[in-house]
Order: structure tokens, then sequence, then C-alpha cells
């Protein structure tokens, strides 16, 4: 355990090198089109994952690339870590995010947001600020962009029971485009509220896009039944390899006597 401390520590203060380091290089950007940013940014995203297979040992199983498909699309991601708001970027011509507005005064980091026009919310503002989100977020993936969203709204620990919302519905309705499910199992390697990072198989899973025209409530229900089945398959498989590893699962739900 104290050798993987260790590797944790090490990779967090890299880790942040060279998020500083990437920020550096992109400052040219700002004079480009924001594709110039973009492929920065997916730099950035593959050397971060190359950099915890060297340091932490953790390998990367991306599975189902062949299932995504080209052009504008919903990219509905399970989200258990910090890792996926990376990391599947660099998968996507033109990968869109919805952040917290609070994000765009971060100097730098808000303004690249600004450049690469992900969608601002004002979380504080209610039901205006997401109406506001439900008239911008289709309108720029219908002009050939792909939305990764998390549909549970924020990282949820490993073994939290689901709870999707129901606003990615009403940007699937108002889109007219193909939906991506995606199961991981990344909050064993990269926990959530912790710095430490774990060896082993982190898999991505890319599962069969769901087509364009279902009812809301019913796309919901299909992409959650999808990508928790997914889930829970990975995860299983995952803490198997934990076991074989460690001899046990690190921070495995403990079972307390009735």
């Amino acid at each position: 355990m104290v050798s993987i401390f260790l590797r944790s520590l090490i990779y967090n203060v890299l880790f942040y090198m060279l998020l500083v380091f990437w920020i550096l290089v992109a400052v040219p950007t700002f004079l480009m089109p924001p594709r110039a940013f973009m492929a920065v940014a997916k730099a950035w995203a593959r050397s971060s994952v190359w950099l915890m297979r060297i340091v932490c040992n953790t390998r990367v199983d991306y599975r189902g690339l062949e299932k995504i498909p080209d052009g504008p699309l919903i990219v509905a991601s399970k989200h258990q870590s910090m890792w996926e708001t990376f990391a599947l970027m660099q998968f996507f011509d033109a990968p869109l995010f919805i952040y917290k507005r609070e994000l765009a005064f971060i100097p730098f980091f808000g303004w690249y947001l600004m450049k690469s026009k992900m969608i601002g919310v004002d979380r504080s503002g209610g039901m205006r600020s997401l109406m506001d989100m439900a008239r911008r977020a289709p309108k720029a993936i219908r002009s050939g962009r792909q939305l990764i969203i998390f549909p549970e709204g924020t990282r949820r620990p490993v073994d939290a029971p689901p709870h999707y919302m129901t606003g990615v519905g009403q940007i699937y309705a108002h889109s007219g485009v193909p939906c991506l499910p995606v199961a991981l199992n990344s909050g064993l390697f990269w926990p959530r509220r912790t710095f430490m990072r774990y060896p082993g198989t982190l898999v991505v899973e890319f599962l069969d896009p769901l087509p364009p025209g279902l009812s809301r409530k019913e796309f919901v229900a299909r992409i959650a039944q999808s990508i928790e089945g997914a889930t829970n398959r990975l995860v299983e498989a995952a803490r198997a390899e934990q076991a074989q590893l460690f001899g046990r699962v690190p921070n495995a739900p403990t079972k307390t006597k009735a």
C-alpha cells in the first residue's frame, strides 16, 4: 500500500505539472480556430492517460470503438471519476461539454472553455438556466458537435444507486441525433474525493447507440438500463482483478451486522 501511496502522490504532482504545460502550449490557439485548441486538449487527455499507465500501472481497455457514429451525437456516460471528464474527448471530432459558469472565471482554463464554445450554465439560475441549456445544447449538437454529458449530473460513488436526471432526455428530444451510452469502472482506479490512484485495468465500453425519435421517458429508461448493466459487469470484473492484485478490494463497501 505504501508503494501505491507514493505512486499516487507522484502521479498527482506530475498530472498538474502536465496540465500547466499544456495550458501554456495552448496559449497561441487564442489566435486560431477552436479546432486548434481542441487538438491541444486531446493531446493533454492522451498524455494524462499515458502518465497514469506509466506511474500507477493503470491500464485502459477501450471497447466498442467501432460503435461510435460519425457526425453530431450525444455521448451519455457513467460518471464515477474525474478521469472520464478529460479521457473521453480524444475519441470525438468536436467534443462539447456543459460546465458550471463559475469555471469561466478561472484564468486560462475558463478562457479556453469560452474559446472552444462550451456551454456554461448558471446553476443558481433555476428553471431559466435549464431552459437556456436545453435550447443551446441541441443547436450546438446539430451544428456537428458531440455532446459528452453525464446523465446523473455529478460524480457518483461506485456502489451508489443510479440517479438519472431528465435533462439529458430533454436535450435528446430536441436534438434529433443518436445517443451513445458509455459504461466504465473508473471509480475503482481514480476514486472521488481522494488522491489515491490504483493499478489494474480501467475499462471504458461504448455501447450500442440509441436512435433518435424515442420518447423522453423511454430514452432515459433505456440509457439507464444499458449503462448500469454494463457498468455493474465491468465493476465486478475489476474487483476480481483487484482482489488478485491486493488480496482484497481497495475501498470496497463493508458489510455491517444487523
